[in-house]
């Protein structure tokens, strides 16, 4: 397996802690803070944080906060690549930090194989908000995506949820062509054309390829959600 640094730095307007490690690529791993070495909770428990700033050397990555007790997650989003991150589009909702939580990092490489991409998604419905991955992704391919850690289809994680926000990225250089909702019958409910992601030229944001909020999308037993990419 592959391995590659990640880094988050948390913040509030006053201070900054930066949690870092050489992560494997695929799995989720912990980051602890640069300087001691300690978790998040441990470190500064019960302080007040509005930013998360993550970086990863090259593909693609996810962060989240996590309870490392009750496995509660509380906080999520994007790393960019690195040199590439932005103090204004780290902004998140005030959390707290209880002495149990830690922060972790979910990466995945550049594909080796050409013509070929890595893709992750968060896909947040009523029933929460989940990591979805596909990989070795053939150009102009229409292909599932399903969740990151039980390799499940939407249809069967989601089932009976409404899809409320869908937040879409793409390997370093690669292009996302559409993204589809289809349902048990194999028919097309929702389809939408996407982007390229910074700093690939025409990208808008460093963090994504595609952002949705505030959708009503009734999830049922057999729906799947699909993606079509292009590499650079």
């Amino acid at each position: 397996m592959t391995t590659q640094t990640a880094a988050v730095a948390l913040s509030n307007n006053s201070m900054s802690k930066m949690f870092t490690a050489t992560v494997t690529d695929g799995v989720w791993s912990n980051l602890t803070d640069s300087l001691s070495g300690s978790n998040l909770g441990i470190l500064i428990p019960n302080a007040m944080i509005n930013r998360a700033i993550g970086t990863y050397a090259g593909g693609l990555g996810a962060w989240r906060i996590i309870n490392a007790q009750s496995l509660a997650v509380s906080r999520r989003g994007w790393l960019s690549p690195s040199g590439f991150s932005c103090y204004s589009s780290g902004a998140i909702p005030t959390h707290r930090v209880a002495p149990n939580e830690i922060v972790q990092a979910y990466t995945q490489p550049l594909d080796a194989t050409a013509n070929q991409s890595n893709v992750l998604a968060w896909v947040t419905t009523t029933k929460g908000t989940e990591l979805y991955e596909a990989l070795d992704v053939v150009d102009s391919t229409l292909t599932e995506m399903k969740t990151a850690l039980q390799d499940q289809s939407i249809g069967d994680a989601a089932f009976n949820s409404t899809m409320t926000g869908l937040s879409i990225q793409v390997e370093d250089g690669g292009q996302l062509i559409g993204v589809s909702i289809y349902d048990s019958a194999g028919g097309l409910i929702w389809n939408l054309p996407a982007n390229y992601r910074m700093p690939a030229a025409g990208g808008t944001s460093a963090y994504y390829n595609f952002e949705a909020e505030g959708l009503a999308i009734p999830i049922g037993k057999g729906f799947t959600f699909k993606v079509t990419a292009k590499t650079a």
